[in-house]
């Protein structure tokens, strides 16, 4: 029969082994693969690693109640989050085996820095990762419309963040009006990316011809925004052709997510007076332009006003001088008809010899013997008959006699 030992026999030199390969406490890195606190004030947590997506070890842990407090409240005050599962943390432990309960850790301390500069690690490879492909100034080329009115608004149906946008941008003093939509996202945990990159390619797929897309989040703690640091969803907003506005967590707050967007408020409510400001300057352009057309249209008007002045002027002095060309012309013409005028011949001491048919003679010659004529004078008329046709000796410059005629 093989050489044996009882499991108690194994599990006490295994025991006895670690103790001596360990007699002190360790730091370990691991991440946080659950975390649950007891009513009684004790946190039992589960460490994890993977490599390369797998699994490779797993270890139960347990930090006391008093030490536990300690630790959080620690960790949150430099992290602005509480311990969480999730999280790779950088643990001091004190290694234990039980040979009932088998392998544990004792957590002892947590050292936050480490876990703060994970996070500012991740971000500056994503970022790093973004430059690289020429992703991180796409959102920079765009032009956001000067008046941003139908926005596609990606955040939490229920974010306090999105209330306040809402509240803030529709109850302005100025009086504008928007068009938005909420396209709903989980804006926060592991699958916050994805749900926010579904969400983003609702906007593009919806068919509505949007001015912008606003990211919205109210504040939270440091580790409830790193999804705003994920390489997707910070590849899928700088890939898109509309201009993305982000407005998440507060002041102290800078993300990939905001680097790459197009533009990037600290709050939803400075968004939003980032819009109304916009509008704003649009329609100041807006009265300026109108107040040149006015002034331009104004002296326009005037020279206009003055170039027909001026043409009515000479109308009416070419007017004037026709009426006087054409005054005079009457005159002169009256006076021709004056001159012709039969009765003005007559009273000047001429008189007027008319045939049978009151047609003027010329001539002596123009009646016989026997015609009926009247002879014409200023005072009245001669109805005679002609007794011979003659001729005037007057008229005959060879025959004169003795002065008669």
């Amino acid at each position: 029969m093989a050489d044996y030992i009882d499991l108690y026999t194994l599990q006490t030199t295994v025991r006895n082994d670690i103790g001596s390969l360990y007699p002190d406490s360790v730091w370990v890195k691991a991440e946080i693969a659950s975390l649950s606190v007891k009513s009684n004030g004790h946190c039992y947590m589960e460490f994890s690693q993977t490599q390369g997506g797998v699994l490779v070890a797993k270890a139960r842990a347990v930090a006391w109640r008093n030490r536990y407090l300690l630790m959080d409240s620690a960790f949150a005050s430099v992290t602005g989050s509480r311990l969480a599962a999730g999280m790779e943390i950088l643990a001091l432990v004190r290694i234990s085996y039980h040979e009932i309960y088998g392998f544990s850790l004792t957590v002892e301390d947590v050292n936050p820095e480490f876990t703060l500069g994970q996070r500012e690690k991740l971000r500056k490879e994503t970022l790093a990762r973004l430059t690289g492909e020429g992703l991180a100034e796409l959102q920079k080329n765009l032009t956001l419309s000067h008046i941003p009115y139908r926005l596609a608004v990606i955040s939490a149906e229920t974010a306090a963040g999105w209330g306040d946008f809402s509240r803030h941008i529709r109850e302005n003093a100025r009086g504008y009006a928007y068009d938005l939509r909420l396209f709903p996202a989980q804006m926060q945990g592991q699958d916050a990316p994805v749900s926010m990159m579904a969400a983003l390619a609702s906007v593009l797929a919806s068919g509505e011809r949007y001015d912008a897309v606003l990211i919205l989040r109210g504040g939270g703690s440091g580790l409830d925004l790193d999804c705003f640091d994920d390489y997707g969803l910070c590849a899928a907003v700088a890939r898109c052709p509309l201009p993305v506005l982000s407005a998440v967590g507060h002041d102290r707050d800078v993300h990939v997510l905001d680097m790459v967007a197009y533009a990037a408020l600290k709050t939803p409510t400075a968004l939003a007076d980032f819009i109304l400001d916009t509008t704003a300057s649009a329609e100041a352009g807006i009265d300026a332009l109108e107040n040149r057309l006015n002034i331009a249209f104004a002296a326009r008007f005037s020279a206009l006003q003055a170039k027909m002045d001026l043409l009515f002027s000479r109308i009416c002095q070419l007017a004037s001088s026709a009426v006087d060309r054409a005054e005079t012309s009457l005159k002169l013409l009256e006076m021709r008809l004056d001159s012709g005028d039969p009765r003005q011949v007559i009273r000047r001491g001429y008189t007027l010899v008319l045939d049978k048919d009151s047609v003027r003679l010329s001539s002596a010659s123009s009646s016989v013997a026997g015609d009926t004529v009247r002879v014409v004078f200023p005072d009245g008329i001669l109805n005679c008959r002609v007794e011979s046709v003659g001729t005037m000796p007057y008229f005959d410059e060879n025959k004169e006699e003795d002065g008669k005629v």
